[in-house]
């Protein structure tokens, strides 16, 4: 009985050795399907020359809206990926750090936070948002049911902008896989069109899985 107890405390002792040392805990928006899944759904959209921004503005998707209490949709996204976070009255962040999963480096202040759009805004537009309702760019906009929102830094989240993974892949390969399965299902979710490039580009991600 004693070696039993014995080996359970070793292998408890390994287990939270490895937690230890494995690297930060990644806060990360609500986990995407498996990539065999992910691939599947990628098979399923449909490829085709993406549409043009023309028509296109920020403003057609509104977005940091409500969300509880005081809180609005960036509020919420910083109190939920971020490590210690605390808030005020008007559920400003007061104290926190967030680990930018993008580049790999922690964030001290929530000022040098973005909350990037998986799929960015001009991007949906390009690839069916424009014959959308308001309301569901809104949705669109402010979605924290699948992996559409995360806090970055906000350098990485510039250095991004509006571009899809045929031009723009995080610089930390490492989240490769996740990412590509957080942009498929957003894409799957609201039934948008990829072009050809961004397709095979995503194929390649999941390759990394």
């Amino acid at each position: 009985m004693r070696r039993s107890i014995t080996a359970a405390v070793t292998a408890l002792a390994a287990t939270a050795a490895f937690t230890l040392t494995a690297g930060p805990a990644l806060a990360y928006p609500p986990t995407p399907p498996s990539a065999s899944t992910a691939a599947t759904q990628l098979a399923s959209l449909t490829v085709k020359t993406e549409g043009s921004t023309s028509g296109y503005s920020r403003d057609l998707f509104p977005h940091w809206i409500n969300q509880s209490g005081t809180c609005d949709t960036r509020e919420q996204v910083l109190k939920r990926d971020g490590i210690g976070v605390t808030v005020d009255s008007s559920c400003q962040p007061t104290a926190g750090r967030w680990y930018s999963v993008y580049d790999a480096t922690y964030v001290e202040t929530s000022s040098g936070v973005d909350i990037d759009h998986i799929v960015p805004l001009a991007e949906a537009w390009k690839s069916g948002a424009n014959t959308w309702t308001t309301a569901r760019r809104q949705e669109f906009a402010n979605n924290l049911t699948i992996a559409q929102l995360i806090a970055v830094s906000a350098s990485s989240n510039r250095s991004k902008g509006d571009q899809d993974p045929s031009e723009w892949q995080p610089p930390n390969a490492s989240v490769h896989c996740i990412y590509a399965r957080e942009w498929i299902w957003v894409k799957y979710t609201y039934k948008l069109s990829l072009q050809s490039a961004e397709k095979t580009a995503l194929q390649q991600m999941l390759a990394t899985c």
